[in-house]
Order: structure tokens, then sequence, then C-alpha cells
């Protein structure tokens, strides 16, 4: 989107009360006005997504590589999480991580990814998350590692879905 509709869309935002913002020296910063607000992004997410095929059909053509990688539940990654056998993947920009993260998630922005691969382990399994289930930003970072031999899975989940299911999430640069 150009920054000029980005700017319309969270005028609207504000106007509704959904998302308030704080000025800080030539930046705004916009974030929800109150949690619920997440609550009902995600409950209207849901019903659109049972209640539409259509939505389903453009979440495959946004996402082509939707089916290709395991995916990994929020239970499944605790677990393993606790057992330490992965490596938990933040790819979203540095300042989304910085905003909220999932406890042990280490950021690698995908624009940065290829030249720190030597980062990763080679003996987990690495997981990578970005901004839920309708961001693409996770299936290109695990199509880059796959090729080069990392075995991989997707949390489809983000920061949000997590964050409801009753679980903590950090803010700052370290995970």
């Amino acid at each position: 989107m150009s920054v000029a509709n980005t700017s319309q869309h969270l005028q609207r935002l504000k106007q509704a009360r959904l998302v308030v913002d704080e000025r800080e020296g030539q930046f705004i910063r916009y974030h929800l006005a109150d949690p619920a607000v997440r609550r009902l992004w995600l409950e209207l997410r849901e019903v659109a997504d049972h209640r539409l095929p259509e939505v389903d059909l453009a979440l495959n053509a946004y996402r082509p590589r939707r089916y290709v990688f395991q995916i990994i539940s929020i239970n499944e990654l605790q677990e393993k999480m606790n057992r330490d056998e992965v490596f938990l993947l933040d790819v979203r920009p540095a300042i989304e991580f910085q905003a909220g993260h999932l406890p042990k998630a280490v950021s690698i922005p995908l624009g940065e990814l290829e030249q720190r691969l030597n980062e990763l382990p080679a003996d987990k399994l690495i997981v990578a998350y970005c901004r839920g289930p309708f961001c693409e930003i996770a299936d290109q970072a695990l199509e880059l590692l796959s090729e080069r031999g990392w075995e991989v899975a997707r949390l489809e989940e983000g920061v949000a879905e997590w964050n409801m299911a009753g679980n903590m999430i950090l803010e700052g640069s370290h995970g």
C-alpha cells in the first residue's frame, strides 16, 4: 500500500476509535486502542475463514507455498521449546519484533536472513513465524532455509494469536 493510502486507513481507524496514535518526534506510532480490538479482529477473521470460501481461495493465491511446509501448533511448539528441540525464528521487521514477540524467539528479518544463516543451528528444527496466517514472510524464509538443507516448520499463528491463547509476549530486542 502507498503511504497515502495507509495514512487514510489509519485515520479512519482512529476516527472509529480502534487505534490511538502517539507522536515520537517526526513519527506517529499507531497501536490498537484496546485489547478488545485485537479480539474483535481475530473473531472477525475466524468467522470469515469459516463462512466465506473466498477467503481460503484468496489466501491460497496470496500464499502459494501455504501447504508446502510442515505446520506446527502453538502447543507442539511449546512442548518442543521445553525440550530444546527447536530454534524459533521471527522473520518480521525488527521494529515489529521489538514491539512484541514470542519468548525465546530470535529476530532475523527476512531481508537479513541469507546473510545471517551462520546464526542458525544445524541440529534443530527451525520454526519460523511472522504476522499470522495471512502473512507470507515466514513462507519465504522457510523456502530459503529448506533449499539450504534445514529442517523447517511454520507456526501459522502470529503474536496476536499467541497472546490470545493466553501466552506471554515479550517486548524489546531480546528473545
